[in-house]
C-alpha cells in the first residue's frame, strides 16, 4: 500500500504533465508553422518577420530551419545557431514530413522537444523546432514526492485505516485529474479540473487548468482565423468573379466599359492582397491592423460598390437605388469604406425577396456623414436587435448559411466604423423591412481621395 501510495500518484502526475506539455508544445509549434506556411521560401528576413507576430510562448528555445536543415531563426541570444546546420533528430524527422514530440524528466527538470515541418503547396520548405526546460513543474513533482514519503511514514506508524482513508482521498483527486485529462484529450478544451485544497495535487490541477486555458486560446484563435478569413476574402473574390462574368457574358462590350471593369478587377485584386496580409496578423491580434487614415470622399466608393452590387440585385429581381449628396468626406481608408458599404448592401440584397427594393442614401447631417441602407424584407426580430452586431451571431442560422453568410459581416461593419469614431445602428422600418444607419464625423481639410 505504501509503495503504491508513493509511486502511483507520481506516475499519474508525471504522465499528466507529459500529456499536457505535448498538447501545449504541439499547439505552440502549430501556431508558428501556420505563421510561416504562407511563405513560398524561407530566409532569415521573412522568417524573423513572420515569427515577430507569434505570441510569447515561454519556450526555452525556438529554431526555424530551411529544407536543408540550415538554421534561419534562433531565439537563443548567446551562442545563436543562425547560419549553421542543426541536424537534431527531431529536425531531421520534421524535414521528412513527421511531427515529433518527446519529453523526459531528468535531474530535477522536464525537458520537452517538439518539431513540425513547414509546408508550402504540399512541399516541405523547412522545419520548426521548440525546446522547453521546465524546473517549476519538476520542483512541484519533487515536492509532491517528498510530501508523499513523509505522509507514508506517518501512515505506517499510525494505523492502516488512516492510510486507506488518505489513499481514497488522493485517488479521488487523481481521478479528477485523469478525467480532466481525458476530456481535454478528446477536444473539450473548456473542461477544467475542479480540485479543492492547497496541496501539491491541487497546484498541479491549477497548472493543468492554466495549460488548458492556453490550449483553448490557441484553438479559438485558429477557428476565428478560419472564419474571419473565409468572410474577408469572400468580398473581393466575389467582386472579381462578378466583373469577369460581366465581361465574358456581355456580347460586343465596348472598350471603355471593358477597361473600367478591368480597372475594378485590378483594384479588387490589390485589396485581396492587403486583406490576406492583415489576416495573417490575426494569429497575434484579435483586431486587424488599421490602414493609414486619410480624408476619403464616400460617394465614389459608394458608386463603385453599387455598380458591382447592381448586377447581383438585377439577377435576383431586387430594385437597388441610391440618393447621395456630394462633399461627404470622412477620415478613413477606401478599403474600410468599401468593406462597410459592401457588407451592408450585400446583406440587404441577400435578405430582400424578389420584387423587393433596397434604398441607399448618403447625406450630411449636423456635422456627420450619414449612410443608411434600407430594405423591405422580413425585418429583424426585436429580440435579436441587441445582438445583431455580435460576432458569429445569426438571426436565422439555416437561412444565413443557405445565403452564404458567416455571421461576421455586421460585426466587421460595427468594429470598422467604431475604430474611426463612428456609430452604426440597426432598426426595423414601420412599413416593413430593416434599416442600417452609419454615422461618421465629417472630415475637413486635405484633398479627398
Amino acid at each position: 500500500m505504501l509503495i503504491l501510495l508513493n509511486t502511483y500518484p507520481l506516475l499519474v502526475s508525471e504522465n499528466m504533465v507529459f500529456r499536457s506539455k505535448e498538447a501545449t508544445m504541439q499547439g505552440s509549434v502549430s501556431v508558428m508553422v501556420y505563421s510561416l506556411s504562407g511563405l513560398d521560401k524561407l530566409n532569415e528576413e521573412n522568417v524573423a518577420a513572420a515569427m515577430a507576430v507569434v505570441e510569447e510562448t515561454g519556450l526555452s528555445r525556438i529554431l526555424v530551419t530551411d529544407s536543408a536543415g540550415k538554421v534561419l531563426y534562433d531565439t537563443r541570444e548567446t551562442g545563436s545557431a543562425v547560419g549553421r546546420y542543426a541536424l537534431y533528430t527531431e529536425i531531421v524527422q520534421a524535414l521528412t514530413g513527421n511531427d515529433t514530440f518527446s519529453c523526459i524528466y531528468k535531474n530535477g527538470a522536464f525537458r520537452s522537444r517538439a518539431s513540425s515541418p513547414v509546408l508550402y503547396q504540399n512541399q516541405i520548405i523547412g522545419a520548426v523546432y521548440a525546446y522547453e526546460y521546465d524546473t517549476e513543474q519538476a520542483a512541484l513533482l519533487e515536492g509532491l514526492q517528498g510530501n508523499l514519503l513523509r505522509l507514508s511514514a506517518v501512515i505506517g506508524v499510525v494505523v492502516l485505516l488512516l492510510s486507506l482513508v488518505l489513499s481514497r482521498a488522493l485517488t479521488k483527486k487523481i481521478g479528477q485529474l485523469l478525467t480532466a485529462i481525458r476530456q481535454v484529450r478528446e477536444g473539450a478544451y473548456s473542461h477544467r479540473a475542479e480540485i479543492r485544497g492547497r496541496d501539491e495535487i491541487a497546484q498541479i490541477g491549477e497548472e493543468f487548468n492554466s495549460l488548458t486555458d492556453r490550449l483553448q486560446t490557441i484553438e479559438n484563435a485558429r477557428r476565428r482565423f478560419v472564419s474571419d478569413a473565409s468572410h474577408e476574402l469572400k468580398t473581393p473574390l466575389a467582386a472579381i468573379r462578378l466583373l469577369t462574368d460581366s465581361i465574358l457574358q456581355t456580347d460586343n462590350i465596348d472598350p471603355d466599359t471593358t477597361r473600367e471593369f478591368v480597372s475594378d478587377i485590378g483594384r479588387e485584386a490589390e485589396r485581396l492582397s492587403r486583406i490576406t496580409e492583415d489576416l495573417l496578423r490575426l494569429t497575434r491580434l484579435d483586431n486587424s491592423v488599421l490602414d493609414a487614415a486619410s480624408v476619403v470622399d464616400v460617394l465614389p466608393v459608394l458608386e463603385q460598390v453599387l455598380r458591382m452590387m447592381g448586377l447581383v440585385a438585377q439577377e435576383k429581381g431586387v430594385d437597388l437605388t441610391y440618393d447621395a449628396a456630394e462633399g461627404c468626406t470622412v477620415l478613413s481608408s477606401r478599403d474600410e469604406l468599401h468593406q462597410v458599404i459592401y457588407n451592408l448592401v450585400d446583406n440587404a440584397v441577400k435578405y430582400t425577396p424578389a420584387g423587393g427594393a433596397v434604398q441607399v442614401s448618403l447625406e450630411l447631417e449636423q456635422g456627420q456623414v450619414v449612410l443608411s441602407v434600407a430594405d423591405n424584407g422580413s425585418g429583424i426580430p426585436e429580440a435579436d436587435l441587441p445582438r445583431i452586431f455580435e460576432r458569429f451571431y445569426r438571426v436565422d442560422k439555416a437561412r444565413s448559411r443557405a445565403a452564404g453568410g458567416t455571421g461576421l459581416g455586421l460585426s466587421i461593419v460595427s468594429d470598422t466604423v467604431k475604430r474611426r469614431g463612428g456609430t452604426v445602428e440597426a432598426a426595423n422600418r414601420p412599413e416593413g423591412g430593416a434599416v442600417f444607419t452609419v454615422h461618421w464625423p465629417v472630415a475637413k481639410g486635405g484633398d479627398a481621395v
